[in-house]
């Protein structure tokens, strides 16, 4: 229902006369934002490339989402990081490892820890659309770049959201590409920012292929998740997102 409504107010906003207005719907933006970077439902062959100043390694991994709150991400290499593998559904995270064969559930106070000594949180491999529906969104500004207009929104989680952030400021392309997000503390403390670093053409629609996550209090320090293959609007059969499924890949 969420994909319906957010293109309804795509076509809205193309047909209406007062179509500048809707340009100015922080939360339909941000919730294109989501549909554009999720799709119905998506599979991605990507790299994960973790940089520290004195060491380098990477991980290729498939990923596969289904509405808003369906993800499973598994790594096929390297050979002794293989079948590890992160599943979460509707809030709930578990992890699967074959060195001690366990599935494991994620306590929720571990949504913000690091995904496998990457600058990625476990909330973050997630692909959760939750910043669509438990955040306020602002539109602080509106900016040129590349030819593109580019929408500054602010979004602060709800009084009872369960997130550790005190905001999020987002910068939107206007075909829906995700430009940045910055991850602010409750202080008021910038304390990382996801950017896209190249934009590519990909089954259909403007993919930021490559993407890089970085502490600002250590941008020697980062993460990027280099995207080469993706699918969107697949049908993807319900038991993939399973803990069965999670234990023991089928597809």
């Amino acid at each position: 229902m969420s994909r319906t409504r957010s293109l309804l107010a795509t076509l809205f906003c193309l047909l209406a006369i007062a179509a500048p207005a809707c340009a100015l719907d922080a939360a339909t933006i941000v919730r294109q934002a989501m549909d554009h970077y999720r799709g119905q439902s998506s599979r991605a062959d990507m790299t994960m490339i973790i940089h520290r100043p004195d060491w380098e390694r990477s991980m290729r991994m498939q990923a596969w989402t289904a509405g808003d709150e369906k993800t499973l991400v598994r790594v096929t290499e390297p050979r002794k990081d293989a079948g590890n593998a992160t599943l979460s559904v509707d809030s709930n995270m578990w992890t699967f490892s074959p060195s001690i064969n366990r599935v494991i559930k994620v306590p929720s106070s571990m949504m913000g820890q690091n995904w496998m000594g990457s600058d990625f949180s476990n909330k973050d491999v997630s692909k959760s659309a939750d910043i669509v529906s438990q955040y306020d969104h602002t539109l602080l500004a509106t900016e040129e770049h590349e030819g593109h207009q580019v929408w500054v929104v602010e979004s602060v989680p709800h009084e009872e959201a369960a997130v550790v952030w005190g905001k999020e400021v987002l910068r939107i392309r206007d075909d829906w590409v995700l430009l940045e997000q910055q991850f602010w503390s409750q202080d008021g403390e910038l304390v990382k920012t996801l950017a896209a670093l190249a934009i590519e053409e990909m089954a259909g629609r403007p993919v930021a292929t490559v993407m890089r996550m970085a502490k600002t209090d250590a941008p020697e320090e980062y993460t990027e998740l280099r995207t080469h293959a993706v699918e969107f609007d697949l049908e993807l059969a319900d038991s993939l997102f399973t803990l069965s499924s999670l234990r023991n890949p089928r597809q």
